[in-house]
C-alpha cells in the first residue's frame, strides 16, 4: 500500500475561510479603535464635567456667603429700625415734656409778673 500524497491546493472552503479570519480580524481592530477613541472622548468629557462642577461649587460657597452676609445687613437694618423707633419715641416723650414744661414756666413768670396766663 502507497501512502498519499500531500498536495497543496486553493480550493474554495481554504479562501473563504482566509478572507472571514481576516475581515474578523480587521473588524476587531475597528471595534477595539472606536473603543479606545470613545474612551478618550468620554475621559475628556468628564475631566470637562469635573472642571464645571468645581467651578458651580464655589460658585455657591460664594452664594453662600453672600447670603450670610445679607441677612446679617438685614438683621442690622431690622434692629437700627427698632432703634431709631425707640428714639423717636423718646424724642417724642421729650417735646410732650418739653411742652409741659414750658407751660409751667409760664404760669410761674405769669404768677411773678401778676398777671394770668394766656
Amino acid at each position: 500500500m502507497r501512502a498519499p500524497t500531500w498536495r497543496f491546493e486553493w480550493n474554495l472552503n481554504t479562501i473563504v475561510l482566509l478572507f472571514g479570519l481576516l475581515a474578523g480580524v480587521a473588524a476587531w481592530g475597528a471595534t477595539w479603535e472606536r473603543m479606545s477613541s470613545g474612551q478618550a472622548a468620554n475621559l475628556g468629557a468628564i475631566d470637562r464635567l469635573d472642571r464645571r462642577v468645581t467651578s458651580l461649587e464655589t460658585t455657591a460657597r460664594m452664594l453662600d456667603n453672600h447670603e450670610l452676609r445679607i441677612s446679617n445687613v438685614e438683621k442690622q437694618a431690622s434692629d437700627a429700625a427698632t432703634a431709631m423707633r425707640a428714639v423717636e419715641a423718646a424724642l417724642n416723650a421729650l417735646a410732650a415734656d418739653m411742652k409741659v414744661t414750658r407751660e409751667i414756666l409760664q404760669r410761674i413768670e405769669a404768677a411773678q409778673n401778676g398777671r394770668r396766663p394766656q
